[in-house]
């Protein structure tokens, strides 16, 4: 009795010398947010318009928000160009498309949109290399499986780099080599870890399926996904054209500008894509979506009245005024740094939302998205007293078509990485090619020096 006591003595002791730490570590990091100004440091590589500080050239893709009128910016509905060509252009219309991911991984990674016979060959390539080991499905994805996937997708990725012979040369055609397995893999990855993660800590039925070579990269997800592997034509091109949408936006994004960064030291293929990961799966990057449709469940559950305009209102000047939700006074998937009057992900996702909705009698859900864009978008212009006009943004409906889908919230932000490692890995080989200097911006010191003290 008397050791427990002593056992649960220390421990206190311990916390209250732990916080003591944490209160002196918060001490010390503190700056003076007026040095900021004073130094004219973009805090956050942006100016004090909020704008991305110029830090870099590619040619990989380009966004635009604003028009220019005689020397002056003015808002206009947004641009995205891959390597030059509009993404309405390589989303496509109607159902028939099937490989636009495909193609537009090609245009991404060699600067021009292929032929039908390179196309043809290269999904044959990314077949190829889509299969993963039964020694690394046992000994990787079902050890040890993470409740948050993205930490899933990190270790499977670096331990990739010891199935690899040749890992740590990062001459170009290696480095493509690696960047094409990484792109066809890693929807296995994702849909397999996910599988683990719910056998092992919910016990649910563990069916892993390989991925069928005839198959477009949407196809397999949604096969791979669903107990009995069906999905209709429709899904699949909704799920391509999220893919095509999320797969690269410009080199300036958290991480993008991340893999510019690590790939300037150096270091190995596998190493980037998993800092990528990491930047992806923070909250402030990668899980917007997933914040949506928190936010949307909770205007459903406590609103007097979805289907009234007022009402819908009401709720979320409470939401602004952190009086709901979770008190951050934000309302998600709304603005843009770059984009003003529209984000043109955010166009084609919704009309893709709503043919879905259609097809599986969810209008009303899509009706209360429609409705919230357009009260949350004149309810922040008027709280933020300014004439830029304030759109909704990428995620407002990817989480919506995720959920349509029966997609679980655990792979949204995975999804984003199977799509976006197509403009890393585009990104990575500009950098290697162009053999940038190592990247290691300034930061200016604001301590004091002082003397050690003499005992």
């Amino acid at each position: 009795m008397s050791n427990n006591y002593s056992m649960m003595a220390l421990s206190e002791v311990l916390d209250n010398k732990f916080d003591e730490l944490v209160e002196n570590c918060m001490r010390s990091g503190a700056i003076d947010l007026n040095l900021y100004q004073e130094y004219d440091v973009k805090r956050g590589l942006r100016d004090s318009t909020g704008k991305g500080v110029l830090t870099g050239l590619t040619e990989i893709s380009d966004v635009i928000g604003y028009d220019v009128v005689e020397g002056v910016k003015e808002p206009a509905d947004g641009k995205l160009y891959y390597q030059g060509y509009d993404v309405k252009q390589l989303v496509g219309a109607g159902i028939e498309k099937r490989f636009a991911f495909e193609e537009t991984t090609y245009l991404l990674l060699f600067g021009k949109l292929p032929t039908k016979e390179q196309l043809e060959t290269f999904i044959e390539i990314w077949s190829s290399l889509q299969e993963l080991s039964g020694q690394f499905l046992r000994d990787v994805i079902m050890k040890a499986p993470s409740a948050n996937l993205m930490n899933g997708l990190q270790k499977s990725i670096l331990t990739l780099y010891s199935y690899d012979s040749n890992p740590d040369d990062i001459s170009v055609p290696n480095v493509l080599r690696q960047s094409l397995q990484l792109v066809a893999k890693m929807p296995l990855i994702a849909v397999y870890n996910y599988h683990a993660y719910r056998h092992f800590t919910f016990f649910d039925s563990l069916v892993i399926k390989p991925a069928k070579k005839e198959y477009s990269t949407a196809e397999n997800i949604l096969h791979m996904l669903r107990p009995d592997g069906k999905f209709t034509p429709l899904e699949a091109r909704v799920l391509d054209a999220a893919l095509v949408l999320h797969a690269e936006h410009g080199g300036g994004n958290n991480s993008t500008f991340t893999n510019h960064v690590v790939t300037s030291s150096g270091t190995d293929t596998y190493s980037a894509v998993a800092a990528s990961v990491a930047s992806l799966k923070g909250p402030r990057h990668g899980g917007a979506n997933l914040k949506v449709q928190q936010m949307m469940r909770d205007i459903h559950e406590n609103c007097t009245d979805v289907t009234s305009k007022d009402a819908v209102r009401d709720y979320l000047k409470k939401i602004l005024n952190k009086e709901a939700f979770d008190g951050a006074g934000l309302i998600y998937g709304m603005g843009h740094a770059v984009y003003t009057l529209s984000d043109p992900r955010e166009v084609i996702l919704k009309d893709f939302a709503k043919k879905l909705a259609k097809d599986k009698g969810m209008e009303e859900e899509f009706a209360l998205y429609d409705r919230v864009e357009k009260e949350a978008a004149e309810l922040l212009m008027q709280r933020s007293h300014v004439m830029k006009p304030i759109c909704a943004n990428v995620d407002f409906y990817s989480g919506l078509i995720y959920t349509m889908l029966g997609i679980p919230e655990e792979l949204f932000t995975p999804l984003f990485a199977i799509s976006r490692i197509s403009g890393w890995s585009a990104h990575r080989l500009e950098e290697l090619v162009n053999k940038g200097k190592i990247i290691r911006p300034a930061y200016k010191y604001v301590g004091t020096h002082r003397e050690f003290p003499n005992e």
